[in-house]
């Protein structure tokens, strides 16, 4: 049964791009022949690592994405491990976390977003005016004299008086 994985590996900072280009294509191979299926292959470039191993600092990293059975997955780890030019790798097991990713999708789907449903606006009933209010209404506002200023002054220096 083929499953899915991640094998990310980081090979040394020495390693010249062709000798890169080999290694790799050895470890695609591999998989090949033996009834495995190479879906991406991707060449991250040379980062800084996060702490020194096997003293160095920095390396190149590389992605293969693979369908395989499990024991072809072992037979590479092996192989990555008694690289030389290989100095760190992983391998993540990718099927369970897509169906984990696709259950979840499932989930978020079903439910109604909030954002989506349409805004109700809150109904507040009028509040009953007070007495004091409802005379101020009922009485007439006056408008309150305005002084105008010379119109040759700038605007900033008129003022009005109220």
């Amino acid at each position: 049964m083929n499953r899915t994985y991640e094998i990310m590996f980081i090979v040394r900072p020495d390693v010249e791009e062709a000798e890169l280009d080999k290694l790799i294509e050895g470890f695609s191979a591999n998989v090949t022949n033996g009834g495995g299926e190479i879906k991406s292959v991707e060449k991250m470039g040379r980062r800084r690592l996060a702490y020194t191993v096997r003293k160095f600092n920095d390396g190149f990293y590389v992605l293969l994405n693979v369908a395989a059975a499990g024991s072809l997955i072992a037979e590479v780890e092996r192989r990555l491990r008694v690289s030389e030019q290989v100095i760190k790798f992983i391998t993540v097991r990718m099927d369970e976390e897509e169906k984990r990713l696709a259950k979840v999708k499932a989930i978020r789907d079903t439910k109604v977003k909030r954002s989506a449903q349409p805004i109700a606006a809150p109904v507040q009933a009028p509040a009953a005016p007070s007495d004091a209010e409802t005379e101020e209404e009922k009485k007439p506002v006056a408008a309150a004299p305005v002084e105008h200023v010379a119109s040759d002054a700038p605007p900033e220096t008129v003022s009005t008086a109220v």
